[in-house]
């Protein structure tokens, strides 16, 4: 099975990313975690996009927070998918990292979650993934409906309580 990278352009960011790792071990996906800035270490964030399928790697998550370029600058240089997390800061509460991910150039695709989204991020990399693995299909479709019988759950008991 590939891996999932999820970088961070600062540890800062690491209470956002954790939220990922919970879904990668629920659905058995493998996953390693580094700190790479945009601007900082742009030479060890090119490598290691550059590198990445190379070294079993089947999608990307950035996450960054204020002017969030980590997402683009990795997409750059590989054709992995890669997902952007924009991460909510003091100043602007994640909209300028937002914007920063999401307003990508014509032929540099990131797929952006919402702002501190990493569950969505982490299971947008498990369906990515198993576009070629069915075993991991299988337990995306068993979650959504565990999810499903959940939700129709509530509902009875609230159906039952008010409108009787």
């Amino acid at each position: 099975m590939k891996k999932v990278a999820v970088i961070m352009g600062s540890d800062s960011d690491l209470p956002v990313v954790e939220k990922a790792f919970g879904v990668f071990r629920e659905y058995g996906v493998p996953f390693e975690v580094h700190v790479y800035s945009a601007h900082r270490t742009p030479e060890e964030a090119k490598s290691f996009s550059e590198n990445a399928a190379a070294n079993g790697f089947g999608a990307i998550i950035a996450a960054a927070g204020k002017a969030a370029h980590l997402a683009g600058a990795l997409a750059a240089n590989t054709v992995l998918p890669v997902i952007g997390i924009p991460v909510k800061s003091s100043t602007l509460d994640g909209l300028d990292a937002l914007l920063s991910t999401v307003q990508m150039p014509s032929g540099i695709p990131v797929a952006t979650v919402a702002i501190d989204g990493a569950e969505n991020a982490a299971l947008l990399a498990v369906e990515i993934l198993a576009v070629s693995d069915e075993a991991l299909r299988e337990k995306l479709v068993s979650a959504r409906r565990a999810s499903k019988e959940k939700v129709l759950q509530k509902n009875a008991a609230v159906e039952a309580k008010y409108n009787a």
